[in-house]
């Protein structure tokens, strides 16, 4: 039992144990109590058939804490294949085999350790991504125990003022790893990282550098001549971005579309959780106008998307870019999201949870969301046809708009 529980004593058992013996913390670790009252810790394991004790310093000068990091290290070696004992009375001290651990190395297996608490797959590729490129080039051969402040402004000033959003990111995830690199016990001392009483002095606030932009988006007056004239476009290009804004989707979830996913009779699309952004299934009621819209697109061969490229791969982002420029609008893509947001709240009744479900947004009221756990999918139906009639009206009548009762 002592062997597989870890973390039994507690530090005032350990303070108080004066009887002799050995105390079990687990993982192998012991608190051992000499017959003259001395305490010590040994950390007890096999190999080979042979059980071996290693000292791993006195109370006085190791604490619980430290303890358990030394265990926790001669375990690692231990299914590693390595002696803790030989290793340390070999040519390599502990210190040595802290620093042969480079900061790239740490930062996978920081990785590796999150990926479970992490919502998807996508955030563990950005994370490596991220570092790959901007921190490893730098410091990624180098000994998580060696970076230090010159290290991390190298890396992040010159992205600082030009990529904000990216390098306060970078800045974050440099901290987290030099902080489990510390709690694993391969560096000591400050984080070089860290914002707050550090950085902050160095480098300008973030939100002071550049403001957010929001996307560009077509006031909502507008988008029955746009759509007039984005119907005669030809392309793929131009079918996706008018699904997009049929559907109010965003523009991966439009390009990625299979049939698979798509009901015709039902006028339901479904999409996976995989490739939602909250990593949470969609289904998008589908207007008159939407399935018409795929009823006329063609079928390629050996693709099951929609919107296949002359490849028959995933249409690029620049693509539906390419079509707003052909017609010269200097909106987004990811803009028409916003145009529907501001035509539901200006021209409807419909309560503000339906149109946040019909864009695939989480509720931010936490006491709101756990009271609407259904997905309205019956009023964003009525929401999105409304929508879609809308987007047919080439020039709305000027003036106060009547409200819809969506309820």
């Amino acid at each position: 039992m002592g062997k597989h529980t870890l973390h039994r004593l507690t530090a005032r058992e350990v303070t108080g144990a004066k009887d002799r013996g050995h105390y079990p913390d687990g993982g192998g670790l012991y608190l051992r109590v000499g017959a003259s009252g001395t305490r010590s810790w040994i950390f007890r394991y096999t190999r080979q058939d042979k059980t071996r004790e290693m000292g791993l310093g006195a109370v006085k000068d190791v604490t619980l804490v430290k303890a358990r990091h030394l265990a926790a290290e001669a375990r690692e070696l231990l299914r590693g294949g390595l002696d803790p004992i030989d290793t340390r009375t070999g040519s390599t001290t502990r210190a040595a085999r802290a620093s042969a651990v480079t900061f790239q190395q740490c930062a996978e297996r920081y990785i590796e350790a999150k990926r479970a608490g992490w919502k998807n797959a996508k955030h563990a590729a950005q994370w490596g991504a991220t570092l790959a490129q901007y921190a490893s080039p730098i410091i990624g051969a180098l000994s998580v125990a060696d970076v230090t402040l010159p290290h991390v402004l190298q890396i992040l000033e010159p992205i600082w003022t030009t990529k904000t959003e990216t390098a306060s990111r970078l800045r974050g995830r440099i901290q987290s790893v030099l902080d489990y690199a510390t709690a694993r016990g391969y560096r000591t001392g400050d984080n070089p990282a860290r914002w707050t009483g550090h950085l902050k002095e160095l480098l300008p606030a973030p939100g002071k550098v550049a403001k957010v932009e929001h996307h560009a988006a077509l006031p909502w007056q507008e988008i029955g001549a746009f759509m007039a004239e984005l119907r005669q476009q030809a392309g793929m290009g131009a079918r996706a971005l008018e699904l997009a804004i049929l559907t109010a989707a965003r523009s991966g979830e439009v390009r990625g579309a299979t049939w698979a996913e798509v009901g015709l009779a039902q006028a339901v699309w479904t999409i996976p959780a995989a490739r939602m952004k909250a990593a949470k299934e969609h289904r998008v009621p589908l207007s008159a106008e939407a399935v018409e819209l795929l009823r006329t697109l063609p079928r390629i061969d050996g693709s099951e998307l929609l919107f296949p490229n002359s490849k028959g791969a995933a249409l690029s982002d620049m693509t539906l870019s390419a079509v707003l420029k052909r017609m010269g609008r200097a909106v987004t893509t990811h803009g028409f999201r916003s145009t529907f947001r501001d035509w539901a709240g200006e021209c409807t009744a419909y309560p503000r949870e339906v149109i946040e479900h019909a864009l695939a947004h989480q509720l931010r009221d936490r006491a709101e969301a756990a009271y609407a756990r259904g997905t309205l999918f019956d009023k964003r139906r009525r929401l999105m046809a409304e929508w879609a009639q809308f987007c047919g009206i080439v020039a709305p009548v000027a003036g106060v708009v009547p409200l819809r009762r969506g309820a």
